[in-house]
């Protein structure tokens, strides 16, 4: 007889359990004599062999007292954001209601509903019993081809959740990455929580957020594994025009870097603008571009996104995309009723539904563009697209304040506006507007700051002498 073991549990009567073949164990052993509770371990487990041996199992610890710690990459894992707003004494103006201009969600205030299209493309989806199962884990063959045809051009030709992945599948702990400053603070919360340094290029206010391309160039080095370009810019708003581009472009090239380039804000660009895809205009640099359902469709809650591979000199190989299959295994995929419903938001959202929402940031951007390029003491930027403005204050006009932190700490509590701080996104005495907002709020919100800024705005002595 084969002596194998199993676990079995022991009530106080005897031992209760399944055998090999589903035969039960009751309170006898294979010899016929009882087997009582008494003196086994207080867990009322035992292994038990068919030839009727009993043995307790070993130990495995000699620890003597409870010391259970978080994980390194737990304490290493830090949200800028929620670690200065959480810090923050935010007491709104009990006289105002309060109006946040702090969250990048489109559909806070209920008036920037998705299309309709989208809601029946999900809907049919749930009505076909077809995706109430688990999907493989890299997405349906079939809603990763309609998302290939519906970014494939001939400059970036594509073949059958992202940022997460990009970075894990590219980097090692060690290496480092190139981060636009401002940029979104979960490249780095990704980042420092796997031991990847994370070093900021610059970005540059005076020239509508263009790179610097000689300071990011100066930070590549042997363990560089990637540069991050975000286009269009979140927390900034801006979008790189196509020379620019091929300027990042070149400089990545020189230097073997993969690029991966965050491209949510995709086609969320103003009237008059152009955003091309970076991998439309290389053939040489690998790139890994993140899109996804959130931004543009005004879904931020569905949670779809995707990662498309433009190589067309293999130089990823099979490797990195092996890579990417194993790690999206460790997430078990998107949701499989979204992916079911993506040919039918691809193929019947009505281009009238993105020109609306595409006119209605602009006009909001404009609005608030305007009236804060007249309040003394602040600095406005001109988005081009994206659902972000940035301001700057001169910061020795408001010497009440000590940073960008407490002069938006001061706006909550005086006026009952919440602008993000921009040291959430590593870029002091700025801080960010969301344009998002219904246009008569916005209209209030940029009269207030106005109201607050003309209380602590103090000239300086030279501007009196002048």
């Amino acid at each position: 007889m084969d002596n194998k073991s199993y676990v079995v549990q022991m009530s106080g009567n005897g031992v209760h359990g399944k055998g090999p073949n589903g035969t039960g164990v009751n309170g006898k052993s294979a010899n016929g004599k009882s087997l009582s509770g008494k003196g086994l371990n207080s867990h009322g487990f035992h292994h038990v062999s068919v030839n009727g041996s009993l043995y307790p199992a070993k130990a495995k610890s000699r620890r003597r007292m409870w010391e259970v710690k978080p994980s390194e990459m737990a304490n290493n894992t830090l949200n800028p954001i929620r670690a200065i707003v959480d810090g923050m004494k935010i007491t709104p103006n009990p006289e105002k209601p309060m109006i946040a201009l702090s969250i990048g969600d489109p559909t806070v205030f209920g008036n920037l509903p998705t299309d309709e299209a989208v809601l029946h493309s999900l809907k049919d989806a749930i009505d076909s019993q077809k995706y109430n199962g688990y999907a493989p884990s890299v997405g349906y063959l079939k809603s990763r081809q309609v998302v290939a045809n519906f970014y494939s051009c001939p400059e970036a030709p594509l073949e059958a959740e992202a940022i997460d992945l990009c970075i894990s599948v590219l980097c090692n702990p060690g290496d480092n990455i190139l981060v636009p400053c401002p940029g979104f603070s979960l490249y780095k919360t990704l980042a420092v929580s796997m031991g990847i340094q994370v070093k900021l290029y610059n970005l540059l206010p005076e020239k509508s957020w263009e790179v610097d391309l000689q300071h990011m160039e100066s930070l590549i080095d042997e363990r560089t594994s990637c540069l991050i370009v975000t286009n269009p810019s979140n927390p900034c708003g801006s979008v790189f025009t196509k020379e620019h581009l091929q300027q990042i472009l070149r400089v990545a090239s020189k230097h073997c870097v993969p690029i991966l380039a965050d491209e949510i804000y995709s086609d969320m660009v103003f009237p008059g603008c152009s955003c091309p895809s970076m991998a439309s205009l290389s053939s040489s640099v690998p790139i890994l571009s993140c899109g996804g359902l959130a931004k543009r469709w005004l879904v931020p809650g569905w949670r779809m996104g995707w990662i498309l591979i433009h190589d067309r000199n293999d130089i990823f190989g099979s490797e990195i995309r092996q890579g990417l299959v194993k790690l999206s295994q460790r997430i078990l995929g998107a949701c499989s009723i979204v992916q079911g419903a993506l040919e039918g938001i691809f193929n019947n959202t009505p281009q009238s539904f993105y020109s609306r929402t595409i006119e209605f940031l602009k006009s909001n951007s404009e609005m608030c563009f305007n009236e804060l390029s007249t309040v003394p003491g602040l600095n406005p930027v001109m988005p081009s697209g994206a659902m972000y403005l940035m301001v700057g204050i001169d910061m020795n006009h408001f010497p009440e304040f000590k940073n960008d932190v407490d002069f938006t700490e001061r706006l909550v509590i005086d006026q009952s506006v919440f602008c993000l701080p921009a040291s959430a996104f590593e870029y002091p005495n700025f801080f960010r507007i969301v344009v998002t907002v219904p246009q008569e709020m916005m209209a209030e919100a940029c009269a207030r700051i106005r109201g607050f800024c003309q209380r602590y705005y103090r000239p300086r002595s030279c501007d009196l002498d002048q």
